[in-house]
């Protein structure tokens, strides 16, 4: 299953498996199983629970929803079942820019461009259970996730080129990666996007002025640093095994990269810009060789 977020203000849920008997060289086109409507604004981003049952996204104004899958999608013309609609978190007061679902617990962390990173326990409570904030200077938070190596802290990006480590117990910060070592401090630098290693501590940022950067999350250390497109890179994500980087930027592009020699080796374009804009985001499956990217063309597309 595919699931994708809109400036149209819906979710679509997509079945990759009905065309299975397709060669895999060809081009498909798949048609939505499901669609979720409930946002009054744009859908900036979407997550799911690791069981698959539950999804969230978050809008331009500030609301992050769950919704219910259903088990079985037998006619996607079916009527309206209201108990998909599970809920909406309210807690920020601006534009949710990204959201990260916990891999063993019960627990989402979001972004928004009031200034906060908040935690939640979305299966007991509609209320943040901690706002994680910083000094202004940090700038608005860009991207959350969660340590796969440390269930107990998460790491946050910052438009000021700031990332830091945050213990979700106490939500104190807990180390600063040296990230403006490599950066100035300005919109220019900002960090887009941060993915952190399935199962090593190294955080990987996604920065405006075409780099990637690699981070010691155990020493907060830059350990490698590179030019990895012609235009700002948006959005990354690490295959489950830990080899393989995927990225993507408004220049086009995704590129895979060798994690351990950080050499590209594959490059495709792939989406069409679009005022001045071409790939939003990046995200690879939990357990199977499958990578999606959704682009300003109003385009998901999935490669296997």
């Amino acid at each position: 299953m595919l699931l994708t977020g809109s400036e149209d203000r819906t979710l679509k849920l997509w079945n990759l498996q009905r065309n299975g008997q397709t060669r895999r060289t060809a081009m498909i086109d798949v048609e939505p199983i499901l669609t979720l409507r409930g946002h009054d604004g744009s859908v900036l981003c979407v997550g799911t629970a690791m069981t698959g049952e539950v999804c969230f996204s978050a809008d331009d104004l500030g609301e992050v929803r769950i919704w219910q899958l259903p088990i079985e999608i037998t006619d996607p013309f079916d009527s309206y079942d209201p108990k998909i609609h599970q809920g909406i978190l309210k807690g920020h007061t601006d534009a949710v820019w990204d959201l990260a679902v916990h891999h063993d617990r019960d627990l989402m962390a979001t972004c928004s461009a009031d200034g906060s990173v908040k935690l939640w326990n979305w299966r007991s409570s509609q209320d943040p259970i901690m706002s994680l904030t910083l000094d202004p200077d940090y700038g608005v938070p860009t991207s959350v996730d969660f340590l796969r190596s440390n269930p107990c802290q998460l790491v946050a990006s910052y438009a000021s080129s700031h990332a830091v480590l945050f213990d979700t117990e106490t939500g104190k910060k807990v180390l600063d990666l040296k990230s403006t070592l490599t950066s100035d401090n300005t919109p220019a630098t900002q960090i887009n996007k941060i993915r952190c290693h399935p199962t090593l501590p190294i955080a990987v940022t996604a920065h405006e002025d075409k780099y990637l950067r690699f981070f010691d999350l155990t020493s907060g250390a830059v350990t490698h640093s590179m030019v990895a497109h012609s235009d700002a890179v948006t959005g990354i994500a690490i295959d489950p095994n830990g080899l393989y980087l995927l990225s993507s930027s408004h220049d086009g592009s995704l590129r895979f990269w060798n994690l351990d020699t950080k050499i590209c080796v594959q490059d495709s374009i792939t989406h069409r810009k679009r005022f001045d804009e071409a790939i939003f985001n990046v995200a690879c499956h939990s357990c199977k060789p499958f990578f999606a990217s959704a682009g300003a063309d109003g385009i998901a597309k999935v490669f296997i």
